[in-house]
């Protein structure tokens, strides 16, 4: 489907049973998530949308990213500069969305061998400085990745223990949908994000060294399975989340 009729079509069958998120109604927006690009993927409309409400939006991510296995396409990258060059990008992706772009400064692949409370515990001095209405983060256990899964943790830990006034926590889950939906059921919430589609693109785009080989190939037109189409197109359109308990 081409991306006009996309942001165009009703989606009133992708959001039944779900809550909006209404960015209008936060106070500051925390994104929790490991490496340099998550937060474009996984919330960077909502992000986007927050903003252009005037919440403010930071995205305090795990990792610096360095041991990510692309390097540009063509390469442009290279192992010893990776920090630096996915440092830069988050910054560049931030700047698009409207966020400010802090780090915990964990080592990138190893989150699942920290200590769950003393991450948690990191995270805890952003949210008493910070004082979000809502933090998202990945899904623990549904997120397909050990740092994905890990940093989730630690963030529901921080957000379970707060003692000022808990923000709301949502996750994003990864994954085979079906599979995602047999275990977890359908998503609570969704955000909308068709009128910040092309930042969300642009924020995506400046972290060059791993998605320019997507871009490419949704460019030459490669065949597609129907996990990663349908991920690709609703991307454009919505994004979703499930809401963690925190008793």
């Amino acid at each position: 489907m081409h991306r006009l009729d996309l942001l165009n079509a009703p989606i009133d069958h992708l959001t039944e049973g779900l809550e909006e998120f209404v960015p209008a109604g936060e106070r500051h927006l925390l994104v929790v998530l490991p490496h340099p690009d998550d937060e474009s993927f996984a919330a960077g409309g909502t992000m986007a949308r927050c903003s252009d409400a005037n919440v403010p939006v930071t995205f305090l991510c795990g990792t610096y990213g360095d041991m990510g296995r692309r390097m540009g396409s063509p390469f442009f990258a290279t192992r010893e500069a990776m920090r630096d060059v996915r440092q830069q990008e988050l910054r560049d992706a931030c700047a698009v969305l409207g966020a400010e772009a802090r780090w915990l400064g964990l080592r990138d692949r190893t989150v699942e061998f920290e200590d769950p409370h003393e991450v948690a515990a990191r995270i805890s001095v952003h949210l008493e400085e910070l004082l979000p209405s809502t933090v998202i983060t990945f899904f623990p256990g549904h997120a397909v990745h050990p740092d994905h899964d890990s940093l989730g943790h630690a963030a529901h830990l921080a957000v379970q223990r707060f003692a000022g006034p808990r923000p709301k926590l949502l996750a994003v889950a990864v994954g085979d949908r079906d599979r995602i939906r047999a275990e977890l059921g359908p998503p609570h919430v969704y955000c909308d994000v068709r009128s910040v589609v092309e930042r969300k693109l642009g924020a995506l785009k400046a972290h060059r060294s791993q998605t320019e080989m997507m871009f490419q190939r949704w460019e030459r037109g490669d065949e597609e399975d129907d996990q990663t189409r349908t991920f690709r197109e609703e991307m454009l359109v919505l994004e979703r989340f499930y809401r963690l308990p925190l008793d």
